[in-house]
C-alpha cells in the first residue's frame, strides 16, 4: 500500500509505503502496478493513537445499557423515563450520579418505584457500586451466597452493592462481551492500541482478548494490566502490562503486605500502576514506593489531586502519570460544586506535572469517560467545563503536548512512537494538515486507520484506497 502526499508527523510532506505489517519506505515514491494507493492530499499522517487506560469489556457492554447520569439524565423524572423499557429481562444502567436524586443514593425501594416487575442494576459513575432494585436482589440471592459488599440496614438489604463485580459476574453467569463495536469505534478515532487497566484481569480475561484478536473482533494491539497471576498466562494476541493496584481511601490495604506485593511485581519485571483519585491515596502510594523503591514503569493512574509538593515527590521517584484530561470538561461543574476549594487548584493538573519532570500519558478510563482521544486533547488545551467555565487554565497544554499523550510507547511512556522505516505500520491519517487539525482536534477528521498495515477504518464519505489500474483507466 502506498500513502501518497501525506504530511508525515515529524518529517514533512512525503510518500509512505507499507509492506506487510511494517513501513518499508518514505520519500518520493512511484506507485507499483496494482498497488493500492491512498491519496492523502496533504493530510497529517500520525502514528496510531494509544489509549493508555481503558476498561474494554465494560465499554463493550455499555452499548446495551441505559445512560442514567448527566447530561442525558438530570433528575428523577429523567431517570424514571430512561428506565421505562419494554421487556422482562435485566435492565443495566450506567453513569448514575447522586445529583440526579438531589444528592442521594437510591435504595431498592426507591428504584422499585421506577422498575418494579423486572430486575434492574444501575452502575454508579465511579464504577465501584451497583444499585439494585428488589427484583434484582431476589434473583441474585435466590441461589447465591450474600457477598460482604451488599449493604444492610438492620435486617434488610438496601440494594447497594460495593466492589463486588466478580461476585456479580459469577451470580449472573456472565461471560466476557464481544469487542467488535467498541474496537470499531476506537478505530474511527485513529486508536491502534490500548492498555486495559481493569484490576481483576486474569488468565481468563487474557484468553478472551486473545480470542477476540484472533477472530478479528479486536483490531487494536492490546496491553493488559491486572493481577500478578497474569505473568503466567500465554501471551498470544496481547502484551503483558503493569500490575494494577486499585486503592480505596476508606479501606487502604495493609502497608507491609502491599510493599511485598509491589516487590513481587518488580520481581516479575513489571511496573506497578496505582489507582490514585484522592490525596490520601497518593500519599499512601508515595510512601509505598519510598520504602520499596520505584522502578522504570511504575505509574500513577488518574493523578486526580496532586499538590506541588506531591508532584515533586513523584518526580523524585521517577513515577509516570496516566491522566484523563477530558474529566475537567465532562465533570468540571460538579468538581467546582462538590470538591473542597483548597483542592480545586490541584485537580487534574497537566502543565505543572510536565514542568515538574513527570512523564505523562493519556487514557480515557472508558466507559467512565469518553473513549474519544481527540475530545481529551481538546479538553487539555481548552481547560474548561462543558458549560464553558474556565478550570485552572494555567494547566492547559499545547496541541502538540496534548497529542504526545497518545503517542507514548505503552510499555515505556517516556518514549514517543514515531513514523520511520522498519516501524510497525500503525497509522492514523487525517483529512487536513496539522496546522488545521491543531485548531480543531476533532475525531471527525480521521480518514483512515491502519493497524499492522491493515486498513481497519476508512471514512465512509470517501474511498481513500484506490487501485492504481482503476485510476489510470479513468485518466
Amino acid at each position: 500500500m502506498l500513502i501518497r502526499g501525506a504530511e508525515i508527523h515529524g518529517r514533512g510532506l512525503a510518500d509512505l509505503r507499507v509492506e506487510g505489517d511494517v513501513i518499508s519506505a518514505i520519500g518520493a515514491l512511484t506507485p507499483r502496478p496494482g498497488e493500492p494507493v491512498i491519496e492523502a492530499k496533504g493530510g497529517i499522517l500520525l502514528p496510531g493513537l494509544h489509549d493508555h487506560h481503558i476498561h474494554l469489556a465494560a465499554l463493550a457492554v455499555r452499548a446495551a445499557s441505559i445512560d442514567c447520569g448527566p447530561p442525558a439524565v438530570r433528575d428523577r423524572d429523567d431517570l424514571a423515563r430512561a428506565l421505562t423499557q419494554p421487556g422482562s429481562g435485566w435492565l443495566r444502567g450506567f453513569g448514575f450520579c447522586e445529583s440526579v436524586l438531589e444528592g442521594t443514593l437510591p435504595d431498592a425501594s426507591v428504584l422499585d418505584t421506577m422498575v418494579q416487575h423486572r430486575p434492574a442494576r444501575l452502575q454508579h459513575r465511579t464504577g465501584r457500586m451497583w444499585l439494585l432494585n428488589s427484583a434484582a436482589l431476589d434473583e441474585l440471592l435466590a441461589e447465591n451466597t450474600t457477598p460482604p459488599g451488599l449493604e444492610r440496614d438492620g435486617d434488610r438489604f438496601t440494594g447497594r452493592l460495593f466492589d463486588e463485580d466478580a461476585w456479580l459476574q459469577q451470580a449472573l453467569a456472565g461471560t466476557p462481551p464481544d469487542f467488535s463495536q467498541a474496537s470499531a469505534d476506537l478505530a474511527r478515532c485513529g486508536v491502534t492500541g490500548l492498555t486495559d487497566m481493569s484490576p481483576r484481569n486474569d488468565a481468563v480475561m487474557a484468553h478472551h482478548f486473545a480470542q477476540q484478536a484472533e477472530c478479528g473482533h479486536l483490531a487494536q494491539h492490546a496491553v493488559i494490566a491486572g493481577r500478578l497471576s497474569l505473568v503466567d498466562a500465554p501471551q498470544h494476541g496481547w502484551r503483558l502490562g503493569p500490575a494494577k493496584l486499585h486503592l480505596h481511601e476508606a479501606a487502604l490495604p495493609d502497608f507491609d503486605a502491599t510493599c511485598a506485593w509491589i516487590a513481587e511485581a518488580h520481581a516479575q519485571k513489571r511496573g506497578v500502576a496505582v489507582h490514585c483519585v484522592t490525596e490520601v491515596e497518593l500519599v499512601f502510594t508515595l510512601a509505598l514506593f519510598e520504602v520499596v523503591g520505584a522502578q522504570h514503569g511504575d505509574r500513577i493512574e488518574h493523578a486526580s489531586i496532586v499538590s506541588p509538593e506531591l508532584a515533586a515527590r513523584m518526580a523524585a521517584l521517577g513515577l509516570w502519570a496516566c491522566v484523563q484530561p477530558h474529566f475537567i470538561h465532562e465533570r468540571g461543574e460538579r468538581y467546582l460544586r462538590d470538591v473542597e476549594a483548597q483542592y480545586q487548584p490541584d485537580l487534574y493538573r497537566l502543565r505543572s506535572l510536565l514542568e515538574a519532570g513527570i512523564v505523562l500519558a493519556g487514557g480515557s478510563d472508558a466507559p467512565y469517560g469518553s473513549p474519544d482521544p481527540w475530545a481529551a486533547m481538546r479538553a487539555s488545551v481548552l481547560r474548561g467545563t462543558r458549560e464553558g467555565t474556565p478550570f485552572n487554565p494555567d494547566e492547559a497544554l499545547t496541541p502538540e503536548q496534548a497529542l504526545a499523550l497518545y503517542l507514548a510507547d505503552p510499555l515505556d511512556l517516556s518514549r514517543q512512537r514515531r513514523i520511520a522505516v522498519g516501524e510497525v505500520a500503525d497509522l492514523c491519517l487525517l483529512d487536513r494538515p496539522w496546522r488545521e487539525v491543531r485548531e480543531r482536534l476533532e475525531s471527525a477528521d480521521v480518514r483512515a486507520t491502519l493497524v499492522s498495515g491493515k486498513l481497519v477504518h476508512q471514512r465512509i464519505d470517501e474511498s481513500p484506497v484506490q487501485r492504481l489500474a482503476r485510476r489510470e483507466a479513468a485518466a
